[in-house]
This record gives C-alpha cells, structure tokens and sequence, in this order.
C-alpha cells in the first residue's frame, strides 16, 4: 500500500567482508534513539538488505515529510545517531568519491535510481 505524498528512496553500498556477522547482529537491534530519530524525520518502511556476491547493502525507504533535505540534516545532527555511524560506517565502503561518512555534504550511501514501479493497481 502506497502512502499519500511519500517519497521512495533507494541506496546502495559495499558492505566489507570481514564486517557481515557484525552488521547484522547490530542491525538485529537497532539503539532505540536511531529509530526515534528517524520516526521524527518522516521516514517510514525503512529496510536494509545484503547481496553477497556484490557484498551489496540495498537501503529502501520510504519518506512521509514535506523537507527531506532539512530532515536529513536533522537526523545527521543527532547525537545518538551519530554513534551509531560511527560503528556502521567502519564496517561500509562507499561508492561515492570523496565521500567520508555518513551525514557529511558528500553523500556516504549512493541514491539509486527508481526505473519501474507497480503498487498492484492497473492503468
């Protein structure tokens, strides 16, 4: 079910061989303040899923607000969150050139572009 007035957003990003067991089990309990700041950030049906041939993380979101970039600062701006990528981001290599980390002017996970959509309605 589609929700009125969402942005989708999809992203990619090399997850290190050596890092798989950690991510997962850290990502098996998200820090409560992580969640809450995306809650408040609008962002909503947020998954993260692993390709291993391509040592792949596949990041889907939807986004329910009317400021995504202000949003997005936001959540680059919490404290909690902030520690949390600071675990994550050593277990990650970006596709994105320059990029340092997350919440930073340079993008760390890369935006992938949507080429096809079906919500189970035809025209």
């Amino acid at each position: 079910m589609s929700i009125p007035h969402s942005k989708r957003i999809c992203q990619i990003i090399k997850l290190k061989p050596s890092a798989v067991d950690e991510y997962k089990t850290i990502h098996a309990a998200v820090w409560p303040g992580v969640l809450a700041a995306l809650k408040r950030a609008h962002i909503v049906d947020y998954s993260i899923n692993y390709y291993p041939p391509l040592q792949l993380l596949i990041a889907t979101m939807k986004y329910t607000g009317s400021d995504y970039e202000g949003d997005m600062k936001k959540v680059a701006e919490d404290p909690e969150t902030q520690k949390w990528w600071a675990v994550t981001d050593g277990m990650q290599e970006s596709f994105v050139e320059g990029a340092t980390g997350s919440g930073k002017d340079i993008p760390w996970w890369t935006e992938v572009e949507e080429v096809f959509r079906f919500e189970g309605v035809s025209q």
